[in-house]
């Protein structure tokens, strides 16, 4: 927890947000999820300001440079990562967390590297969205409470492939370097746990 004193401040200490400043600026696409984060982290102190859109959130930036970000990974108009640069642009020490509903590694180390502090998978918890956006001085995140079986990440890569191929069977087949049919019968199954 920070406390008002400035004794021995360190230039990571100097880059966060100050404790007062709880401004923060929700991107997601999904209304009712929207909603309910956005009053969820109002109970917990922060002035919210919510977006659908990376348009609408590029305009909201240009009024308010938010202390925090919770941003969808996929938008309806386009990838969530696009807005880190301009979020950064107007406040170099917002502190940004990604939520997504098709979790893959090359994502999250695009993420890291872009300057986000989290990245979280739907659906994720409101804690650990409040948690990932305060903490600092963690060396690395804390496991999650239920991890995905590895059949469930399979089965995440592969639905996210298929939507990048536009929901085409023989294309993603070709890019996962699997047999049409076996494609056309995981496709058919329901999710695992």
């Amino acid at each position: 927890m920070i406390d008002g004193s400035n004794h021995g401040q360190d230039s990571e200490t100097e880059k966060r947000p100050a404790p007062e400043d709880r401004s923060l600026l929700i991107i997601e696409d999904d209304q009712p999820f929207r909603n309910r984060l956005a009053r969820a982290m109002e109970r917990r102190g922060f002035e919210v300001t919510t977006s659908a859109t990376l348009a609408e959130a590029l305009t909201t930036i240009e009024r308010v440079a938010p202390a925090f970000a919770v941003v969808d990974l996929n938008l309806e108009d386009g990838y969530g990562l696009d807005i880190v640069p301009a979020l950064r642009q107007r406040r170099r020490d917002v502190r940004i967390v990604v939520l997504t509903g098709y979790g893959n590694i090359a994502s999250a180390v695009f993420a890291v590297k872009a300057g986000v502090v989290d990245y979280l998978a739907k659906p994720a918890d409101i804690d650990d969205i409040e948690k990932a956006l305060l903490k600092v001085g963690q060396p690395k995140p804390a496991p999650p409470r239920k991890p995905m079986s590895a059949d469930r990440v399979r089965w995440e890569h592969i639905q996210r492939i298929h939507e990048l191929c536009d929901r085409n069977v023989s294309e993603t087949a070709r890019r996962l370097n699997m047999h049409r049919r076996t494609l056309q019968r995981i496709l058919a199954k329901h999710s695992p746990r």
